[in-house]
């Protein structure tokens, strides 16, 4: 795959480049790349993500699953008790409130039993690192049990869970996203961005 020549490439971080085959474009958002991959002509493409980003141009890809881009993700903070579950509901919103998200998330505050309850983030998958190093980079802490991923998606919707409380997330991105023949034009670029 040939890359296209990128001038200040640190603001690419984040972002996807595509490889089409016959040619590849960088800068694409990860609701970019989710339409591509939904139309027919696209649905094989090769994805990267662009990790890290030096002035000299030179960028660490990591490549993506085509998969990942329908599925979701979610990180679920387990609780004793209700009245636990809800402190750590309200704090997650407002930490959010605060500092926002960086993808559109549900918050659900769910009983799985009479003893277990707990707050779940549920997010687009190809967002599971963002959401990681959020939490992390906002300090947020939870006494109970933690896990997340794909995976604990399935296992939280399999327990039909009974939803307390609903709560729904905002980014606060500036980025504006391409689509319909936008998006097609802007795929024959070599720089979406």
């Amino acid at each position: 795959m040939k890359l296209p020549v990128i001038q200040d490439a640190k603001r690419y971080t984040g972002l996807y480049v595509v490889d089409f085959g016959d040619h590849s474009a960088a800068g694409f958002t990860a609701v970019e790349v989710a339409e591509l991959l939904e139309s027919e002509k696209y649905a094989r493409v090769k994805v990267y993500k662009i990790h890290n980003a030096s002035p000299d141009g030179k960028m660490e890809l990591r490549g993506v699953n085509n998969d990942l881009f329908q599925m979701e993700a979610g990180m679920f903070f387990y609780a004793a008790d209700e009245p636990t579950a809800l402190t750590e509901y309200k704090k997650l919103i407002g930490l959010a409130v605060a500092n926002a998200v960086p993808c559109r998330t549900k918050v659900h505050l769910a009983k799985l039993d009479d003893k277990t309850y707990l707050t779940a983030m549920i997010y687009p998958a190809e967002y599971d690192e963002e959401v990681s190093r959020w939490l992390l980079d906002n300090g947020y802490r939870t006494a109970g049990a933690v896990e997340g991923g794909t995976s604990a998606i399935q296992r939280y919707y399999q327990a039909n869970a009974e939803v307390l409380q609903r709560h729904q997330l905002l980014p606060a991105s500036s980025q504006v996203h391409l689509s319909g023949e936008y998006l097609l034009a802007a795929s024959r670029k070599a720089l979406v961005r």
